[in-house]
């Protein structure tokens, strides 16, 4: 049998530079012993050379910081989130205008959720600023029966204040169109709120943005299909995509509701998407969709748009994302 060589005691590599990271340098060859930098031949030890050097280089670099004179790293802090804005500007539609809240088809901006001024409701204004500075420094530019192609302008309008915070409640009226077949498409949603943020940067470039995700309206129809004087309402043509003929469970009917639902789904897919490249942006994380609306919190004329109930309760989640110290909140 051959003898197996033994292995010897003096190790070819020496410990790595302490001054190194194992982990995040493990790909680099370890410093030479002097032994074997001895048996190397002049082009392999230049090259060695090379490499040992440039780890004090390569130490110096990375994300988050720069090397400064004295080889510490100088760190770029990023944006910090204000949880307690002194001004608030609200973009949107007729959600955030209040619409059939206090009297029928008709708006009611003192009860809206974002920058309302009703007791009852304590708007997200109110939560963060007190009912006398709220008055000052609060600007509702939503407009019933606006889309998400009309929202660039609504920013441009709400950078002129200058504002540390921008609510935006905007795609339920892309959904609720006479036919399914007339709602927004996803990428024309998409462009138009890209368009939105670029205006609003434009104009307010540090301004923070909380954007609410789209109402489930599918479950909006499930929650007021059993009131008469609802029903009757959603005849003048609330919302004909899911509301029309809304006894109807016909799978024509129900094929319709749900394509009117899976588009919802995709627009809130937009905001989160979009808002998320914004590093002063939060997204609801999907929270007014999935809140469960009750009879109490819908309207008593039209069973679709909120009650001051219901936009006490949208205030309530506004208040609780904007204030979160971890986002998603």
């Amino acid at each position: 049998m051959t003898e197996r060589p033994r292995r010897s005691r003096d190790p070819r590599w020496s410990r790595p530079s302490p001054r190194l990271s194992a982990r995040r340098y493990a790909w680099l060859p370890p410093r030479l012993s002097a032994r074997s930098r001895a048996g190397l031949t002049a082009p392999a030890a230049a090259l060695t050379a090379v490499l040992v050097a440039g780890t004090g280089v390569l130490a110096g670099c990375g994300s988050g910081g720069s090397a400064t004179p004295d080889g510490a790293k100088k760190h770029t802090a990023a944006p910090v989130w204000n949880r307690s804005p002194e001004s608030v500007a609200a973009v949107g539609d007729s959600i955030t205008r209040g619409f059939d809240a206090c009297a029928v088809l008709a708006d009611c901006p003192e009860v809206s959720w974002a920058t309302g001024t009703d007791p009852a409701v304590r708007s997200l204004a109110e939560r963060l600023l007190g009912p006398t500075a709220a008055k000052k420094n609060s600007w509702n530019h939503a407009t019933t029966g606006a889309t998400m192609t009309d929202l660039p302008d609504q920013m441009e309008l709400a950078a002129r204040e200058k504002p540390e915070l921008v609510t935006v409640m905007a795609g339920a009226n892309d959904a609720c169109r006479d036919t399914t077949g007339h709602m927004t498409s996803v990428a024309d949603f998409r462009a138009s709120f890209e368009t939105a943020m670029r205006r609003l940067r434009a104009g307010a470039p540090k301004a923070q943005v909380y954007v609410s995700s789209v109402p489930d309206l599918k479950r909006l129809w499930s929650t007021g299909r059993g009131n008469p004087l609802g029903r009757q309402i959603w005849k003048l043509g609330l919302c004909p995509s899911m509301l029309r003929d809304a006894q109807d469970m016909s799978e024509v009917a129900r094929q319709r509701r749900a394509t009117v639902y899976e588009r919802v789904v995709a627009y809130n897919e937009v905001l989160k998407d979009v808002c998320a490249k914004d590093a002063r942006c939060r997204y609801d994380g999907g929270a007014v969709f999935g809140y469960r609306f009750t009879g109490e919190q819908l309207s008593k004329w039209d069973w679709f748009h909120p009650s001051k109930d219901g936009q006490g309760r949208l205030a309530e989640i506004a208040y609780r994302k904007v204030t979160a110290e971890k986002y998603p909140g």
